[in-house]
């Protein structure tokens, strides 16, 4: 499809969101699942939650603009999750894997932080008030999480790794 507007490209990269979200869901439990850590496994298991709440509020958002939010592949998710999945078959000390997949989601997290950013720019410009309030409740929840994990890391899983 050409991308003749802003609204194309709204469109466009909230499919690419949609996509990155679906993404996530997958990886999430695989993380959690590899996390020795009770809170950090906690914190990924709360983030698949809210994650699926995140694909609703784009599913309301695709219902309102009358298009469908298949058709695109997150290429940069897809790269953010492999890189991940590469640091979680590596051997490694429980609490180094663990700091390995906080950096890595991190990484997914500051991903999401721009792109929320991004197409909630755009839904103000477009005069999409529904949207852009959509898309800043899920920006602060990305926000949020990018939080936790960096309190995590910095409370006890770096100060783990760091005493090997």
């Amino acid at each position: 499809m050409p991308m003749e507007s802003l609204r194309d490209l709204y469109i466009e990269e909230l499919k690419d969101l949609y996509s990155a979200e679906n993404q996530i869901l997958k990886a999430l439990p695989k993380m959690a699942k590899k996390a020795s850590s009770e809170r950090l496994r906690a914190a990924f298991e709360e983030h698949l939650e809210v994650t699926r709440g995140q694909v609703e509020r784009l599913d309301t958002i695709f219902g309102d603009l009358e298009r469908s939010p298949r058709g695109k592949r997150c290429k940069g998710m897809a790269g953010l999750i492999e890189e991940g999945a590469d640091l979680m078959g590596e051997e490694a000390e429980a609490d180094i894997r663990d700091a390995a997949l906080i950096g890595s989601a991190q990484k997914v997290e500051h991903y999401e932080i721009a792109a929320y950013g991004t197409v909630r720019t755009y839904a103000e410009r477009l005069g999409l008030d529904k949207h852009s309030r959509l898309l800043q409740e899920t920006l602060d929840e990305e926000g949020r999480s990018d939080h936790t994990l960096t309190e995590i890391a910095e409370t006890s899983v770096n100060r783990q790794a760091q005493a090997r």
